[in-house]
């Protein structure tokens, strides 16, 4: 997001529409894209991938080009597909059908969906949740800690918690439309997108509405450098506001 929004900070408005503008964004991109491929991390990937992209939308580029852009990836899934590794399939089967193995690579998001069914509307009460504290779920406390949270305090504390975090994204979208400086004005709308895209995939994962990948909840999952990059994306976001007369100034 950084690296990103500093070329198009630089770039001159004449050639925001020209083809200078999109292949030095697209390196900037798919070299760690790659880097990370190789690990093999495809969801750490597909989150460096739409952060990036954001910022190239939020820049001006025509809208034309991400619509061909997503046409043209929509056509080549097929081909993409063969070259995931085996476990990387699988996930993808079994999204499509969970009850194809549901002792198996399906046992993830089946006993999340049943955790969070059990919740009812108040929840089991907190620490009562039998999915989780019975070793049901797998990974109740990162990557289905929402599905955790839901059996506890039902619907009524999962809307809540899409609530709060809905708050936080509107703030750091007010951040970035207050901002004149175009570069700070890009980080901020980079970095509360990559936050949004944090919470998305793994909300739509426990629930069943996405394959099984490691993205973890911002400020709920367990996990060290997961909150780091969340509290790094907040501290630079709220730095801008604060400072938001002087970039007004700069600008």
């Amino acid at each position: 997001v950084l690296a990103v929004a500093r070329f198009y900070a630089l770039l001159p408005a004449a050639q925001i529409r020209t083809f200078i503008a999109i292949w030095p964004a697209l390196v900037l991109i798919g070299l760690p894209v790659i880097l990370v491929l190789l690990q093999p991390d495809l969801g750490t990937a597909s989150m460096i991938g739409m952060a990036g992209v954001t910022v190239m939308f939020l820049s001006g580029l025509p809208l034309r080009l991400f619509v061909g852009a997503g046409l043209a990836g929509a056509a080549i899934i097929p081909i993409a597909f063969s070259f995931l590794h085996d476990y990387q399939q699988k996930r993808v089967l079994i999204f499509l059908d969970p009850e194809a193995d549901p002792l198996g690579a399906g046992y993830h998001i089946s006993q999340s969906k049943i955790a969070i069914g059990s919740g009812g509307l108040w929840g089991k009460g907190f620490l009562s949740g039998t999915q989780s504290h019975l070793h049901y779920l797998p990974e109740g406390h990162t990557d289905f800690v929402f599905a955790t949270m839901a059996e506890e305090w039902g619907m009524a504390g999962g809307v809540a918690l899409i609530v709060a975090l809905f708050l936080l994204l509107r703030w750091g979208m007010r951040v970035a439309q207050r901002t004149d400086d175009r570069f700070a004005r890009l980080v901020a709308g980079g970095l509360t997108t990559t936050i949004f895209i944090y919470i998305a995939i793994n909300l739509m994962m426990v629930m069943g509405m996405a394959p099984v990948v490691g993205i973890p909840l911002p400020f709920m999952s367990y996990g060290g450098s997961a909150m780091l990059t969340v509290m790094i994306c907040i501290g630079i976001i709220r730095n801008i506001d604060r400072n938001r007369d002087a970039l007004r100034d700069r600008w």
